[in-house]
């Protein structure tokens, strides 16, 4: 199994015009993150967890051709904003798009994409094939994911586990049942939004908090604000298990 983090960041830790802050001055390639997602390759299947507003630049970059499905977390614009770009999948792969996904992002989507459902069959329309997921374990054909519900503040969001892999974003608390589920994991992809506290999502203490009670062999930090600072620097602080994703870094397991 390969995954690839295709975005690193959230919308406060994108370049931004006209922003002198050390993040956006930084001749770093990994200090320029776009919007968080990844791409699991596995059993032959492509797989995207959260299609934000850089979602054609990510595939782009990383040149997927082929695209099996898209899996949410949640339905926030900075996971959701890229989705009419499926377009182009539809139209090489001849087939609507599978979107998995709970009830309550279905509802966004259906307001933020209303012209995809009240037009149906209208030529050039992104094609769209929903399903339904629950806090039960699902299957994308034979690959198996496990959901983890954790909570970003009041909105309960899934984190998803594949194999021995967890990816864990927008979240600032997890309940033991959940964390059960976590345990075990050889690598581990966990939000970290700064240093400082923040009503939403874990800080940087916080993360490495809750990684510790986890022991993965590796975890990678991921939506990652410009307040977290310089990607050599932080890197420097932390243990030595544990490390600060980058756009296009492509973890083997």
């Amino acid at each position: 199994m390969i995954v690839t983090i295709l975005g690193s960041g959230t919308s406060g830790g994108v370049p931004m015009i006209g922003c002198t802050c050390a993040v956006c001055r930084s001749n770093d390639p990994r200090d320029k993150r776009l919007r968080s997602s990844i791409l699991i390759q596995v059993s032959g299947k492509h797989i995207v967890i959260d299609a934000g507003p850089d979602f054609r630049q990510q595939m782009l970059r990383e040149q997927v051709s082929k695209l099996d499905a898209i899996v949410f977390t949640h339905q926030h614009r900075d996971h959701t904003a890229g989705l009419d770009d499926i377009r182009a999948y539809n139209y090489f792969m001849g087939k609507p798009m599978d979107i998995y996904l709970t009830e309550e992002v279905e509802t966004s989507l259906r307001k933020e994409y209303h012209y995809v459902f009240e037009h149906d069959g209208y030529p050039g329309l992104p094609q769209m094939r929903l399903l339904t997921i629950k806090n039960t374990p699902f299957y994308i054909e034979d690959v198996r994911i496990f959901p983890i519900e954790v909570m970003h503040y009041n909105l309960k969001v899934f984190g998803f586990r594949v194999n021995n892999f967890t990816y864990i974003t927008d979240a600032n608390f997890i309940s033991e049942p959940e964390l059960e589920k976590v345990k075990g994991s050889q690598v581990l992809v966990l939000n970290a939004l700064r240093k400082e506290q923040h009503i939403s999502h874990y800080s940087l203490d916080e993360a490495l908090e809750l990684i510790d009670r986890i022991r993965p062999e590796q975890a990678w930090l991921t939506h990652i604000s410009h307040q977290m600072g310089l990607h050599e620097e932080v890197s420097k602080t932390l243990p030595p298990n544990v490390f600060l994703a980058w756009d296009g870094l492509k973890l083997e397991l």
